[in-house]
């Protein structure tokens, strides 16, 4: 549940730069930060970026940086510092000891993000689960930040019940929803064999690429499309008639999204499942976004990840009602590919030609 607009939280972001980085990425890298932090429901105050020759063990950026941060949040009556890097346990508690704020990383945020948008029993269970893991070292010592768990952002999913208990009965917790989860599995795995020798194609891709409405074009499904960051976050499976009759499962995963922890991508198997068992992907691709190629990368990282980066799949590269002026450099550079825009459904009927003869090709 979102926040009041009174009760919203607010919050200052956190970015730091190294020499050995491209400055450019690091400002997209916080600009895609900040959508994160409106799709979680708070209020952006303001952005930084930290120039830093190398992190600091201690505190990541240093102890006088953090007292800047100190002052600047007690200016702005921040709330929430949140930190577009992955800090250790000992950092955010040095961080929250320092600035008397509370602190959060790029992972706990897109966790907390998970736990609004998880709506199926499999997918709470595996956001819950990763919550717990990746929340259980940072208990200890966490000073002022015990205090307000249970509330707000990146403190949405297990809740405080849960987290302020001692570490036996969580891991009694997580044995329990593996338990859960294993079963759940087992269950799909029935389905899975029902469904042998069924076309199954996967809709794949960073988040709000237009993956929704692709599927939506192919198979007039009407399912609801959001402008946010991780608005399916449950796999979502209809069946789509080529115009030959043949039918098709076709099915919409979760975004992907640059930097997310190996250790998060494997913990959702079962909301991702369907990428991995497809025959074929369909990898989309925002064209309007003006780093495209490395959104593109990002997506490919996690299907190497799931092993299936070598798999079939097509590109393709929608929205181009809003990008006219790229298409011609992505078409050169990525021939094999198709280019629709799926808000007025330019490209589909190839794309639906391109699918059948992938199958046409491989049966």
């Amino acid at each position: 549940m979102y926040l009041t607009q009174e009760a919203k939280e607010k919050v200052l972001l956190v970015g730091v730069h190294f020499p050995y980085e491209e400055k450019w990425e690091k400002i997209d890298s916080l600009e895609e930060l900040e959508n994160l932090s409106k799709t979680a429901g708070v209020i952006v105050v303001e952005k930084i970026l930290q120039n830093l020759q190398r992190p600091i063990s201690m505190s990541f950026i240093g102890k006088g940086k953090a007292q800047e941060l100190r002052a600047i949040s007690s200016s702005l009556d921040i709330d929430t510092l949140i930190f577009d890097e992955e800090l250790s346990p000992s950092q955010v508690a040095n961080l929250e000891s320092i600035t008397g704020r509370k602190v959060i990383d790029r992972t706990e945020l897109i966790l907390d993000i998970f736990a609004q948008h998880a709506h199926t029993k499999g997918a709470q269970i595996e956001v819950e689960l990763t919550q717990l893991l990746y929340r259980l070292p940072r208990l200890t010592g966490k000073g002022i930040a015990l205090s307000r768990l249970g509330g707000g952002i990146g403190t949405r999913g297990p809740g405080e019940t849960k987290l302020e208990t001692d570490r036996r009965r969580i891991m009694a917790r997580v044995r329990t929803l593996k338990k859960e989860l294993k079963n759940i599995e087992k269950a799909k795995g029935v389905q899975s064999k029902r469904r042998t020798g069924q076309r199954r194609i996967a809709i794949v891709g960073y988040t709000n690429a237009g993956k929704t409405s692709i599927m939506n074009a192919l198979t007039h499904a009407g399912l609801k499309t959001d402008n946010q960051l991780f608005s399916t976050l449950d796999a979502t499976t209809r069946v789509f008639v080529s115009n030959d009759g043949k039918k098709y499962l076709i099915t919409d995963t979760v975004g992907f999204i640059r930097r997310l922890p190996h250790g998060v991508v494997s913990s959702f198997h079962s909301t991702l499942e369907e990428a991995i068992i497809a025959d074929l992907r369909l990898h989309v691709v925002d064209v309007s976004h003006p780093y495209v190629e490395l959104q593109i990368s990002a997506g490919n990282g996690i299907l190497e990840a799931l092993s299936v980066a070598k798999e079939p799949s097509i590109y393709v590269f929608n929205k181009i009602d809003l990008a006219q002026d790229e298409v011609g450099y992505l078409k050169r550079r990525f021939p094999n590919s198709v280019f629709t825009s799926a808000a007025n459904g330019e490209g589909i009927d190839a794309l639906r030609g391109m699918i059948k003869g992938f199958y046409d090709n491989s049966e």
